[in-house]
């Protein structure tokens, strides 16, 4: 037989005897794999709306809006000026805007929350909004642009009132010259309405659309031209504005995959160890046969690196069904932006990510149990502990079940690290969600209605949490079997000695409590340097005192929760049927 076939044969066998961890294995590095495809996936995909929306809409270059006060019965001379401005071909406008109260739906939404545009009836030659139902303005008749009509809960018929008058909503409508995903909204209605609703308190202001002969100099000719009463903005920038939530989603999930692979290096290398540990007799019958340690390291790197391929494979295809539902575009914008890219390279970097999580976790084990000698491994007695003389001096003075915790925590300093790391990591990525909430928290503008470029971000933040916070369960769980397996022959000894069932679960639970301590002390100010990396020079919110406190306070009480009943499981095993044939 040949070596491949026979690493193929051996590795295969070995994952169908123990199908439950090669699941849990699977699941962890596919949840990895899959935020990091969607992350990747999303990439290039948030332009080709607006782009569509501007040819159809006959997008304007430059949208120059009067922040000043107007001369009476007209727009200012600044704004005015810009019509024949160097490298202007052609312009709209320019329109008045009124900022009038409206009510809607049981909204009540004040003069900043929104603005009226006043139309003509006639279709304009630059930046005519495509009505997608309804019809267009007419007296009496106002059009709504999808987004703000889906937060105010309004359709074709419905009605509104404007500074106390009511008006009928004619249509809905989509344009290129406002950013789709804004808030405040926008609204259309005749030129003659929108001046009506002008107040002493709120008077007209004036929005122009220009066109220039190079609508690539776009943001350079706002730039220059904008003033403290002025401001202007280039196609360019409202594109960008467009694709701000695809672009936040994306920044959340990359993050999110780095934080999800390190909690799943720890999970796989515990999980590993723990099949390392029962696995120690079957490492030495095959060195009885005549397998060589590489042999030996090659079957047990094989079945942890094939459930990572298939791992990577399965997380492409979930990022890939997934990635249409994060980047489809928002109601004010006209088309898709098209199937996320998955290319080769984006397949590769999820591959080697893949990969990589299993290779370190399984590696330092692996060459571990092939260096293990034949008779030792064959013979497969519990390892002797190492007399740590203030260890002892410290423990001896502890309740049972703190003595038990402490020795056992002491016995494996590697599985220590790996679920302190693993607690550092799900404590950072909750301090972090938190924090991120806040800076990008849900904003309510006047009348309770949200930003969607912020709510989008939320909901990420929040799916990415609850996948950190199910790993790191799922890892608990690991490091205490692994401990319970680990631990048998020296727990059943104690329980010879007089130790009740109660103590050595117990025991077990302290032993994770006292990695899990350091982890979520740790953790505190890892998920604020890490929202320091990801804030982007923006002001840094904290999380209140209370808010830390909860979260370390949280996870300990999840992880006695979680490993309660594993250790409460491993404790049951009969005393005689563990010390049978063996030396504790």
């Amino acid at each position: 037989m040949g070596r491949f076939l026979l690493v193929s044969r051996l590795a295969a066998r070995d994952l169908r005897r123990r199908r439950a961890e090669a699941a849990l294995m699977l699941i962890v590095i596919t949840a990895t794999t899959a935020t990091l495809t969607l992350g990747l996936a999303l990439s290039g995909v948030t332009s080709n709306p607006y782009l569509h929306t501007r040819a159809v809409t006959a997008g304007p270059d430059v949208i120059a809006q009067s922040g000043g006060p107007a001369k009476a019965g007209g727009p200012p001379a600044s704004l005015t000026r810009l019509e024949h401005a160097p490298g202007v071909v052609g312009y709209s406008g320019p329109y008045p805007v009124a900022f009038p109260v409206l009510r809607a739906n049981g909204h009540t939404v004040s003069s900043v929350g929104f603005s009226v545009e006043g139309r003509d009836q006639a279709p304009a030659s630059i930046d005519q909004p495509k009505v997608t139902q309804g019809t267009w303005v007419r007296p009496g008749g106002v059009v709504i642009e999808p987004t703000y009509a889906g937060e105010l809960g309004v359709g074709t018929g419905g009605r509104i009132t404007l500074n106390g008058r009511p008006f009928r909503v004619a249509g809905i409508a989509v344009t290129a010259a406002w950013p789709s995903v804004n808030s405040p909204g926008l609204i259309w209605l005749t030129t003659a309405d929108a001046r009506s609703l002008a107040t002493a308190t709120n008077p007209l202001a004036y929005t122009l659309n220009l066109k220039l002969a190079d609508p690539a100099s776009a943001t350079a000719f706002a730039g220059a031209r904008g003033t403290n009463s002025l401001f202007l903005s280039s196609w360019q920038q409202i594109s960008s504005q467009d694709g701000k939530a695809l672009q936040l989603e994306q920044e959340a999930l990359i993050v999110g995959s780095w934080l999800l692979s390190m909690l799943a290096i720890a999970s796989v290398a515990v999980l590993v160890g723990g099949r390392m540990a029962e696995q120690t007799r079957r490492v030495g019958l095959l060195k009885a046969v005549g397998g060589t340690p590489r042999l030996v390291a090659a079957v047990l790197l094989a079945e942890h690196l094939a459930l990572a391929l298939l791992a990577a494979v399965a997380g492409l295809a979930v990022g890939r069904l997934s990635a249409p539902l994060l980047s489809s575009p928002v109601d004010g914008l006209i088309g898709t932006p098209g199937a996320p890219s998955l290319t080769a390279v984006t397949a590769g970097v999820v591959a080697a990510v893949a990969l990589a999580v299993a290779l370190l976790a399984t590696f330092v084990p692996a060459i571990r149990a092939a260096r293990t000698s034949t008779v030792a491994a064959l013979a497969d007695a519990a390892r002797a502990p190492r007399r740590r003389t203030v260890l002892i001096a410290v423990s001896r003075w502890l309740p049972v079940p703190l003595l038990l915790g402490l020795r056992l925590a002491a016995r494996r300093p590697r599985r220590l690290v790996l679920s302190a790391a693993s607690i550092t990591v799900t404590v950072a990525a909750i301090i972090s969600v938190l924090a991120l909430k806040q800076l990008y928290h849900v904003h309510k503008v006047p009348g309770g209605l949200t930003n969607p470029i912020q709510a989008g971000v939320s909901q990420v933040l929040q799916v990415i949490a609850v996948v950190l916070v199910a790993l790191a369960a799922i890892n608990a769980i690991f490091v205490t079997w692994a401990t319970v397996v680990d631990s048998r022959r020296p727990l059943a000894v104690a329980r010879s000695l007089g130790a009740t069932q109660r103590q050595i679960s117990a025991g077990i639970s302290a032993a994770q409590l006292i990695s899990a301590l350091p982890g979520a002390i740790l953790g505190i100010p890892a998920g604020i340097a890490l929202v320091a990396a990801g804030s982007h020079g923006r002001s840094l919110p904290i999380p209140p005192a209370w808010g830390l406190l909860a979260a370390a306070l949280g996870t300990m009480l999840v992880v006695a929760g979680l490993t309660a009943v594993p250790a409460r499981i491993g404790s049951r095993r009969p005393v005689a049927e563990i010390l049978r044939s063996e030396t504790a």
